[in-house]
């Protein structure tokens, strides 16, 4: 059987998050491994991680839209996932935290994403470029039919919960003692 290559002009019409504040829950957490970067003609290798969010808001599929962004695996005090994450806990990260932080603890964390629209030639991409907690008093949304990438079968879809991780799913009032991170 033949592995095609194409310029991506394959029918699909990618539907991209609406721009501006929108309430959404972390999905999945990602390690992508060691990856080689380059950035001002050097590169070299860095632990990248992609953070998936779903948003409370459906796409004319009716399946809730999924937005990503890919993070250098670091808590160093100028790096993008510190800054991104001292802004979702509202707090900064103390010098114990510093020294290993579990970002899967992130997943079925609800957050407010502000998205802007980048256009690339005929395309339009939605970047996350602020992540906040939740105002005071706003109910946490819950994960819908999504499976994280390690537990996926190879004939399951991404957007597929089971009836028992459902029920097991919570609208609780939020509040500060209850943010895992």
């Amino acid at each position: 059987m033949a592995i095609l290559a194409s310029t991506g002009g394959d029918g699909k019409v990618f539907e991209a998050a609406p721009a501006g504040v929108h309430q959404a829950v972390c999905v999945d957490v990602v390690d992508l491994g060691i990856l080689d970067v380059t950035w001002q003609g050097v590169t070299k290798k860095q632990r990248k991680v992609n953070v998936a969010w779903q948003l409370n808001e459906d796409r004319d599929d009716g399946k809730p839209y999924l937005v990503f962004k890919r993070y250098t695996l670091s808590l160093h005090e100028r790096a993008g996932l510190r800054k991104d994450l001292e802004s979702w806990r509202g707090k900064k990260f103390t010098r114990d935290e510093e020294m290993g932080f579990d970002i899967e603890r992130l997943i079925g964390v609800n957050c407010l994403l502000n998205i802007t629209h980048n256009e690339v030639g005929d395309r339009t991409y939605a970047n996350i470029v602020s992540i906040m907690p939740l105002a005071k008093g706003m109910r946490p949304i819950t994960v819908r039919e999504y499976v994280r990438k390690v537990d996926r079968q190879p004939d399951l879809p991404a957007h597929h919960v089971s009836d028992e991780e459902v029920a097991g799913m919570s609208n609780a009032p939020l509040t500060d003692d209850d943010i895992p991170f």
